[in-house]
Formats: C-alpha cells, sequence, structure tokens
C-alpha cells in the first residue's frame, strides 16, 4: 500500500505566497494560510512542512497568456531553486494559469467580504487541485 503524503502548494507573489495542502489520499486541496513574501518566508515555510508533514511542494509557475517567460515566471523560478537550496523535499513546478482570477472571481461570487490574502490562498488550492488531478502519480 502506498504511504499517504502530504503536499504543499504555493502561489508566490511579491508581497504575499497564498499555501494550500492536500493529502495524497484524498487528492483534495484547502486553502492553509497566507504568508508574507519577507525575510521570514523560508522559517515561516519550514515550520509549515513540520507542522503539516509536508513531504512534498508544488510552486505555480506563471507564464505569459501565449505560454512565455515573464519576469514573474523568472522570480518564481529563482524562488524555487532557493527552496530546493534549503529544503529537501521534491518540489514540483505546476502551470497556474489564470488561478489568481478565477479565485478572485469565485470568491465574489460567494457575495461576502473576502481579503487579498484570501485571493492568494484559493489561487495556491487551484495548483494544487490541477497537481493533484494531473500528476499526483510524480510524487
Amino acid at each position: 500500500m502506498e504511504a499517504i503524503k502530504n503536499v504543499l502548494a504555493l502561489d508566490v507573489g511579491d508581497a504575499r505566497i497564498g499555501v494550500a495542502i492536500a493529502s495524497t489520499a484524498a487528492k483534495i486541496a484547502s486553502p492553509l494560510t497566507t504568508l508574507s513574501n519577507d525575510e521570514n518566508l523560508q522559517e515561516n515555510i519550514k515550520q509549515l512542512i513540520n507542522e503539516h508533514q509536508a513531504q512534498a511542494i508544488v510552486i505555480g509557475l506563471p507564464r505569459g497568456l501565449d505560454g512565455q517567460t515573464t519576469s514573474q515566471t523568472e522570480k518564481t523560478q529563482t524562488f524555487a531553486d532557493n527552496l530546493k537550496a534549503n529544503f529537501d523535499l521534491p518540489l514540483y513546478m505546476q502551470d497556474e494559469a489564470v488561478t489568481s482570477k478565477k479565485a478572485e472571481e469565485e470568491l465574489k461570487s460567494r457575495k461576502k467580504p473576502y481579503a487579498k490574502e484570501d485571493i492568494d490562498a484559493l489561487a495556491a488550492t487551484y495548483i494544487l487541485d490541477d497537481f493533484m488531478t494531473n500528476r499526483a502519480n510524480e510524487i
């Protein structure tokens, strides 16, 4: 029987990082939190990895509308490289096409107040949903 693994997803932004979590058993992603993209970020990610016993990280990879590399793609790749250097966990990149826009539209449709942090965490959930649906067998 295959071991159940917890997976964190990160939606990387200049100011904030949305975080979601799922297990390979249920394959259902849930928003977890939003972290400030500041000098404490690495320590905060480490704390989440330990607290939730995460065995893999999925990072949303932004691209332009035609799939081209953008400045945000490069920033996210640098962020991923730094994570790889600091954490001994498998790291996967997942296309994040329009996840933030989709998250904002969903939150608006609920007709309840929400913050930018809610958009980031929900966008991370969409990234992780896509990964769990299409690539969970890679873990």
